[in-house]
């Protein structure tokens, strides 16, 4: 017998949950999923990031990496509004800068030698993606590196835009200012924290000032942005007591409230995705992407989760995951809508 966890349906803001322990995932099944990326026969489509359209949210948009190719931007009926060719990028996010001025960041590894991070602008009406140029960021003189994960928060400081986080291939999470001076927008490094082992996926709760990383062998730690210094705390390391399997990928946010909330991580070893509660970091839930009218996901690298109204099909948010084998055509991403995910849950 599953687990009642204690979530409300109610727009998902009313979510509340008691420490549980670890129970076997539950199925769910996707609600709809993107066109294959163009990169065919590879490991390629990657990271997903969701804008939401306030004023009509079923216009939303979901931008995601083709990690050998570029950008696409899609709609929430899966299809392609833009796709532009901007080498390789691995992570994406982005940030509402201002209203209507939507800004987008991944990491870019093109260059081998030099991690930089790609900046663009989303209309949200034309779903077009405008190209700002690559932005270096890191000392000149250091051992080559590549930009691997990536992850924004808000800015943290006057004449910022956003902070960009930049997890780079050796485990330094790398933080920059992204300022716009002289009609340009460029990232100013700030400061580092470093984990031992390769680490990739990030996501910052802008409330608390918190960034979780995942170390994808050992778990996920939490780093508070606010000293001066930054350091790491554990929060939920990888073993049958989390119900996290090694490697842990993607990391998404589901708040609540001004603190309150879940963090939801790809446990990529089997296929599954975890519910952590923010404030205690006891497992919330676990569930699988079951096979159905658009199949299952396996070997999922990086996700994205959006609550709120988001139109019929996804009332209480929607939940973006790559797909690792989308055979036979390309990899993908699956969408899920929130609210099927908490009620089976509760089941």
């Amino acid at each position: 017998m599953l687990p009642v966890l204690g979530l409300s349906l109610a727009g998902c803001a009313g979510m509340q949950a008691a420490p549980r322990p670890y129970y076997p995932a539950v199925d769910v099944q996707a609600t709809g999923e993107t066109a294959p990326v163009g990169t065919g026969k590879a490991d390629a489509a990657d990271d997903p990031a969701i804008w939401r359209n306030a004023g009509n949210p079923a216009a939303s948009l979901i931008v995601g990496t083709d990690k050998k190719a570029g950008l696409y931007v899609y709609g929430l009926d899966g299809k392609v509004r833009d796709f532009v060719a901007a080498g390789l990028l691995n992570n994406v996010d982005l940030r509402e800068v201002a209203p209507g001025r939507i800004l987008v960041g991944a990491s870019d590894r093109t260059d081998g030698a030099v991690p930089k991070i790609a900046l663009f602008t989303l209309d949200g009406a034309s779903g077009k993606l405008t190209a700002l140029g690559a932005q270096a960021f890191m000392a000149a003189g250091r051992a080559p590196v590549q930009a691997y994960g990536f992850c924004m928060g808000k800015a943290l400081g006057a004449g910022e835009l956003a902070r960009a986080y930049v997890v780079l291939k050796d485990g330094e999470v790398a933080e920059s200012r992204l300022v716009e001076a002289g009609g340009t927008i460029r990232a100013e490094y700030v400061r580092s924290v470093k984990f031992a082992t390769q680490s990739e996926g990030c996501v910052v709760d802008d409330r608390s000032g918190i960034l979780y990383v995942a170390e994808e062998d050992i778990g996920i730690w939490k780093v508070d942005l606010k000293p001066a210094t930054l350091s790491a705390e554990a929060f939920a390391m990888v073993g049958p007591d989390k119900g996290l399997v090694d490697d842990v990928e993607g990391l998404a946010l589901a708040p609540v409230g001004e603190r309150g909330g879940f963090l939801v991580a790809s446990s990529q070893g089997d296929n599954a995705y975890v519910l952590f509660d923010l404030a205690t970091a006891a497992p919330g839930g676990r569930f699988r992407i079951a096979a159905g009218r658009f199949g299952a996901t396996s070997d999922t690298d990086g996700i994205e989760l959006a609550l709120g109204d988001f139109g019929p099909a996804f009332p209480g948010g929607v939940f973006v995951a790559q797909d690792g084998d989308n055979a036979p055509a390309a990899q993908n991403f699956k969408l899920l809508s929130w609210a099927e995910v908490i009620q089976s849950l509760q089941r």
